[in-house]
């Protein structure tokens, strides 16, 4: 191609196999598995097709492990321990690359993919789950494809009908106390759920540029939020010392050539754009989620809205159905509503940069609501514990687990009592998401401390020692 080309338009040209029906049939560079591929495992065996590249895929169990152990003998439930032995055995047999339950580097498949160099810049990442997108804070093209796996697996490519292209420019510098959640809760509070939709979404400007990692993998995660197909940040050095691993980049000299060719990955200046957004990140407060999505939300300050007060009949019945969940009233300010429970992980926000934020607001302090705080990785859990961030948390009263979901989702062990109200750094508050009749407000690592030591929501540029 030699017209001006976005990122993601050049990773699908470099991969596209052929053309028809304006879909491209996309060659896959890796494929990650887990312990939810159980029925996508049935029916390649049931369709007599094998694992096409079995060395191109990675299998990382996450959704059923438990937090309070490490082997497959510690999961309590019988149902979800012969799930994660049945994917395991399935992957052996089939001679995927494997981060089994007793791996210390296992943990939430798309932070382990990038810890370990298996999402790279410029390649093609596929898995079945809707939080893929995470990986593409590496300048990857990485893909939800749940319906096309066992296709995916079988023959490594997937059919693609290449997205619009859409560009969100972050520039200035944020205020206290507020994070890439927060940022990333604001465009959903003005571009909606669907803000979006379809598109492939690149994050640019200078507040994307000084963010680490984690903060990158928080805005790819949450553009899933807002329906995006794809979302990505260009590679540059940053990048290349978070994937600069030994199980699974290149190593010497073809990884100076890897590198050199990946720093080059940028969109053209003059690339089309179906759509583009600039935000001042100044502008944005320390947010949290007052309904079933995570774009009802808003600043600590607001006050849960009136449906009575919104035009469109479609939006205020599910308003009325959200406050009516959360047991809220209109006009009810969020600061100083009360909590039960708090969660610190999941794939958005249980890097070790979000530890280290809560771990900084609850040292010398205890929490006075149960607190969950699950890392993200095996990897991210050794930095904690060597930091002493593990510490603090349980000095604090915490309970410190082992690395997966966890209380995100709620399938396997940890959840939200019946009716109880959750603050949760989680990227989802939907019906039912942490526990029956769950409660979930959504908001960012500091928020989630804050609430945990006073057991209500409250400002965090209010707390003291705020970071």
């Amino acid at each position: 191609m030699t017209d001006p080309r976005t990122l993601v338009e050049k990773i699908i040209d470099a991969h596209t196999i052929r053309r028809f029906a304006g879909r491209s049939l996309l060659y896959l560079d890796r494929i990650v598995t887990a312990d939810t591929s159980r029925s996508i495992f049935h029916l390649l065996e049931a369709g007599g097709y094998k694992v096409h590249r079995p060395r191109q895929v990675l299998y990382i169990p996450d959704h059923f492990t438990p937090s309070k152990g490490r082997r497959l003998d510690d999961v309590p439930d019988p149902d979800i321990r012969q799930v994660i032995a049945d994917t395991e055995a399935f992957s052996r047999n089939a001679g995927l690359r494997m981060f089994p339950m007793g791996d210390a580097r296992r943990g939430i498949q798309h932070s382990v993919s990038i810890e370990q160099g298996f999402a790279l810049p410029g390649l093609t990442v596929a898995a079945a789950d809707s939080h893929t997108l995470t990986q593409g804070a590496v300048g990857a093209l990485a893909l939800s494809i749940s319906a096309d796996m066992v296709h995916a697996l079988a023959t490594q490519t997937i059919w693609l009908k290449s997205p619009e292209q859409m560009r969100i420019e972050l520039h200035g510098r944020t205020g206290r106390g507020v994070s890439a959640k927060d940022v990333m809760l604001t465009l959903l509070a003005r571009l909606g759920a669907r803000g979006a939709a379809g598109k492939a979404v690149e994050f640019c400007g200078s507040y994307v540029e000084a963010l680490g990692m984690g903060g990158r993998m928080t805005l790819c995660n949450l553009a899933t939020e807002l329906g995006a197909r794809a979302a990505v940040v260009a590679p540059d050095d940053i990048t290349f010392g978070a994937v600069a691993s030994p199980s699974f980049a290149p190593e010497g000299d073809e990884w100076k050539t890897f590198q050199a060719a990946a720093t080059s990955l940028r969109s053209d200046a003059d690339a089309t754009w179906s759509s583009s957004v600039s935000l001042d990140v100044a502008e944005a407060e320390p947010m949290v989620s007052w309904g079933t999505s995570p774009a009802d939300v808003l600043p600590i300050g607001g006050r849960i809205p009136d449906p009575q007060r919104e035009p469109d009949v479609a939006r205020r019945g599910r308003m009325e159905t959200s406050l009516a969940y959360m047991g809220l009233t209109p006009g009810t300010p969020l600061r100083g509503l009360a909590v039960d429970q708090v969660f610190i992980g999941s794939c958005g926000n249980a890097h070790i940069e979000d530890l280290q934020t809560a771990a900084t607001l609850l040292e010398r302090r205890k929490v006075r609501v149960p607190t969950l705080v699950i890392p993200g990785s095996g990897a991210v859990k050794a930095e904690a514990e060597a930091r002493g961030l593990a510490d603090i948390f349980r000095a604090a009263g915490a309970l410190w687990g082992e690395s997966g979901c966890s209380l995100c989702n709620a399938m396997n062990g940890d959840v939200v009592g019946e009716g109880k109200r959750c603050a949760s750094t989680g990227n989802r508050n939907h019906i039912g998401r942490q526990g029956k009749n769950a409660r979930t407000h959504v908001l960012s690592p500091a928020m989630a401390a804050a609430a945990a030591v006073t057991g209500r929501l409250i400002d965090v540029r209010e707390f003291p020692g705020e970071p």
